[in-house]
């Protein structure tokens, strides 16, 4: 499978604002963006403004790799939205926030959406008691995501839920932190998003 393997650090920087790829790093004063806030490259320091399509871009660039997809996946997300009814924008976001590695992170289990791909891949989650090992899989409204019982004790999984005590759970999902377990409550809406981003410039991009 195709994988982003070089500095995620990079991804926030050609973006201008933190996509939190590196978990608690990012919350630290070692992020990349707090030392070095301009693009990377011989010449980030000199790059001209960016117009048109280029807006358009940056903004599809910067919501796939904050999700961490690929090209091709962040199409067919897109795809599925457009089929559904309402918003499109909205749909697309709505999906992207209900994948199962995003719920994970979102309810603390991982400090990184990277690391909570992996707990899905190895078969550390469980949705409504059943083992899922698929990072996309789309989490309905009311089903419970959970860690594995012999996965509770992971220092990773521990120490990540600690940090995202303090910084709380998105208002559409329900954290038992003692019983490492969650529940969507509601469907996010958009302003559950919490990415500073315009949808309708994606929408307006695939739709030329």
């Amino acid at each position: 499978m195709a994988r982003y393997c070089e500095s995620v650090c990079r991804l926030c920087r050609r973006e201008g604002m933190k996509l939190f790829l590196k978990g608690d790093r990012c919350f630290s004063n070692k992020c990349a963006i707090e030392r070095r806030n301009f693009p990377p490259g011989q010449h980030g320091r000199r790059r001209s403004k960016i117009l048109g399509y280029g807006i358009q871009l940056r903004e599809k660039q910067k919501v796939k790799r904050f999700y961490g997809l690929l090209e091709t996946q962040f199409r067919l997300t897109f795809e599925k939205a457009e089929r559904m009814r309402g918003v499109t924008g909205e749909n697309l976001l709505s999906l992207l926030e209900r994948r199962l590695d995003n719920v994970v992170h979102r309810l603390g289990f991982a400090s990184s959406r990277e690391q909570a791909r992996q707990l899905v891949r190895h078969g550390h989650v469980k949705v409504n008691g059943r083992k899922v090992d698929i990072p996309s899989f789309v989490v309905a409204q009311g089903a419970v995501v959970a860690i594995k019982d012999k996965s509770r004790q992971n220092p990773l999984v521990v120490g990540a839920l600690e940090g995202a005590k303090a910084r709380g759970v998105p208002a559409w999902l329900e954290l038992n932190a003692s019983e490492f377990q969650g529940k969507v409550v509601t469907l996010p809406k958009r302003e559950d998003v919490s990415l500073a981003v315009n949808e309708k410039l994606i929408v307006e991009l695939y739709s030329k």
